[in-house]
């Protein structure tokens, strides 16, 4: 078998892991990631996203063993060295969660990421106090502020800060300190001397009479009315500005059924209807507080149309909502970059839009 054929059969067993995950058929999720894994031995992905699938179904025993396998793999994963130190912190093993942020905390900064860098350290250590890790997150702290960073990395400086600060208080409260000294008493103030009697008012001089009356003056002529100006046009009403997962959902529409038209979509093999269906099943899924199911939906539809403005958008939009600040700035960032190489003037103007949202 050719190595496109192949990878299509790779690409189709992961599809199948999505939408069973999205619908919450774990199991058959888990087959096909391993169908995946076994098309393609020499990939981390298929492990990692089956030990994330498991993990959000509150399976953190069962995801860590895929985690592990994924790290084997590929030892600078970072979904799998992430979900690892997630799983591990759900397990309440708190030295080995500490010491799987740290490894998440080297493999980001490696590759520059060092506002994500200094949050997986700051967790690591919130998780087990200790001096090499406190000096490894002042370190990575330093060279953020030497970048300048912008609002994402200001979040993680102050969060990371509190965390040291808040221990270097907490360490401080188990030394003694000296009672103030009380403070000496004033001395009493000299009684004040009485005052002179005041002197008594002379009598108010007599008024002169007053002058006569001067002739009234003759009215002045009242000045003609200037002519009123002519009014302004008024301006042009901006374009109203709808974000990515806006969307004109149906009256009445639920995920579920957006889920089968979903994946109907997907089986007719069409990439404009499936991208509509799953950013409407997106959409929903936000709507009804499920970001965790809204984001699964979006990635899958980065399997149909990977370059879809209003796809990268969305998921913007939902990275910002579950606090990934710094990885929505990233994704922003990435989208300037290759709309400035396209020339594509629509969606930077989009582009915009959404960073004027974050402001």
């Amino acid at each position: 078998m050719s190595s496109e054929a192949l990878y299509e059969r790779y690409k189709d067993a992961l599809k199948r892991g999505h939408v069973a995950a999205l619908h919450g058929r774990t199991e058959e999720a888990i087959a096909a990631y391993a169908e995946a894994a076994a098309i393609a031995p020499e990939r981390s992905t298929p492990h990692t996203i089956a030990g994330t699938a498991l993990l959000r179904r509150d399976l953190p025993a069962d995801a860590l063993r895929h985690y592990d396998v994924a790290l084997q793999i590929s030892a600078r994963d970072e979904a799998a060295l992430l979900g690892r130190a997630q799983a591990l912190s759900a397990l309440d093993r708190r030295p080995e969660a500490a010491d799987a942020f740290d490894a998440l905390a080297e493999a980001r900064a490696v590759v520059g990421k060092l506002a994500d860098a200094v949050d997986a350290a700051r967790r690591g250590l919130e998780l087990a106090e200790g001096r090499d890790r406190r000096r490894t997150l002042e370190r990575l702290i330093k060279r953020l502020r030497a970048t300048e960073p912008g609002e994402p990395g200001r979040i993680a400086l102050e969060r990371a800060l509190l965390v040291l600060d808040g221990q270097a208080v907490a360490t401080a409260g188990m030394v003694d300190s000296e009672p103030e000294p009380e403070p000496e008493p004033e001395p009493e103030a000299a009684p004040k001397p009485e005052a002179a009697p005041e002197p008594e008012p002379e009598p108010a001089p007599e008024p002169e009479p007053e002058p006569a009356p001067e002739p009234e003056a003759a009215p002045e002529p009242e000045p003609e009315p200037a002519p009123e100006p002519e009014p302004e046009p008024e301006p042009a009403p901006e374009p109203v500005h709808r974000r990515a997962l806006d969307r004109d959902l149906a009256p009445g529409a639920q995920a579920p059924t957006l889920a089968v038209e979903a994946e109907e979509a997907l089986d007719a093999g069409i990439p404009g209807p499936a991208l509509a269906r799953l950013l409407d099943l997106a959409a929903a899924y936000r709507r009804d507080g499920l970001l965790d199911a809204a984001l699964d939906a979006c990635y899958l539809a980065l399997s149909v149309e990977p370059d879809d403005a209003d796809l990268h958008l969305a998921l913007v939009e939902l990275y910002d909502e579950r606090g990934w600040g710094t990885l929505a700035a990233d994704k922003l960032g990435l989208m300037t970059e290759l709309a400035a190489l396209d020339g594509d003037a629509a969606t930077t103007a989009r582009i915009a839009a959404a960073r004027r949202d974050r402001d």
